[in-house]
């Protein structure tokens, strides 16, 4: 797939300025802090961040140091993340706190947030420009916070949480990221308010598309591609937009199915696979895709007003991020 394509290749100048950061004594502080960015990730929003800039008319050159750094943030969230949820395997390769151990995982997490702050301090920006990133991406990271929050009260409840609530949560914890990555992007080309503006709209919408999709692919995705079992949300008891439509669509028997193997860890395969059989027969994967879309028209309408072929590459991450594969 050609998007897929330019990706990978946006992925590779990113990965080598990236390696170039993340060096240092003690050594095995800075093998922990890129350990998850040596093995694997997409880099998309590195891409938002570039292609954002040069849809305004900047060069990629000047948006590297912001891709990079949205990059080492996402990886702090990921490190702290899989601590918190004590999650083994990210990427096909042991988490941080497993391979490092959690002193050094934590210590890992803080130099990327750290890192990530210091090389935009560093850039040959503007001042203005400099500050504008460092305020943002400050903001995108107290949002991720508090987005993390929302779902561990969430999960710690035992009521389910209405879909709007749901959207808070995400649009904090997900989109935050997305919508700095195009805000950044759109600083390093230009100040005016409006341009920023659009961009960041455009990458709100579209981390509310792409979560919504990853929700979906987390209760009916091919174990194959994602390495998890069928219906591996619902067994975890994640309170994910399917999840979340389907116990509220379904009646009597069916419900009592998808009920046993909410977050049941002990559910067999065969009950397990049949819960996520009745969440297919109530039609959820097309809701859920409908909602996706829906942001995905919203991001893209944010986008109006430009030409070429910057704008072109990020609808076409839109279609790329909402039509992934279950």
């Amino acid at each position: 797939m050609k998007k897929t394509k330019q990706i990978e290749n946006n992925a590779k100048i990113v990965n080598k300025y990236l390696n170039s950061k993340l060096k240092g004594n003690p050594k095995k502080l800075y093998d922990a802090a890129g350990h998850l960015i040596v093995n694997g990730g997409k880099r998309l929003r590195p891409y938002m961040v570039i292609r954002s800039c040069q849809i305004l008319g900047g060069k990629s050159s000047t948006a590297m140091i912001s891709a990079s750094a949205v990059e080492m943030v996402h990886n702090f969230t990921l490190v702290h993340d899989d601590i918190m949820d004590n999650d083994e395997m990210r990427h096909g390769v042991p988490t941080v706190h497993k391979k490092f151990g959690m002193p050094i995982a934590i210590l890992a997490g803080d130099v990327l947030f750290s890192k990530a702050f210091q090389i935009i301090s560093e850039s040959k920006l503007s001042p203005n420009a400099n500050t504008h990133l460092i305020s943002r991406l400050a903001k995108a990271c107290v949002d991720v916070c508090e987005g993390q929050l929302l779902d561990i009260k969430m999960a710690d409840e035992k009521r389910i949480p209405t879909e709007k609530e749901y959207i808070t949560m995400i649009g904090k914890k997900t989109a935050a990221l997305f919508d700095v990555s195009c805000a950044m992007g759109a600083i390093c080309a230009t100040n005016k308010p409006k341009d920023i503006s659009n961009l960041s709209t455009f990458g709100r919408n579209l981390g509310i598309a792409f979560q919504i999709t990853d929700d979906l692919i987390g209760v009916m995705g091919d174990p194959k591609v994602t390495k998890k079992p069928v219906g591996n949300d619902l067994r975890e008891g994640k309170k994910s937009l399917p999840i979340l439509m389907a116990i509220k669509l379904a009646k009597g028997n069916e419900k009592k199915i998808i009920l046993k193997a909410f977050g049941n860890s002990k559910i067999s395969k065969k009950d397990l696979n049949m819960a996520v059989e009745v969440i297919r027969s109530l039609g959820i994967e097309e809701k859920v895709r409908n909602q996706a879309l829906k942001y995905a028209e919203k991001s893209e309408k944010s986008l109006t007003k430009y030409k070429g072929t910057a704008k072109v590459e990020l609808v076409a991450l839109l279609d790329f991020v909402v039509k992934r594969s279950v």
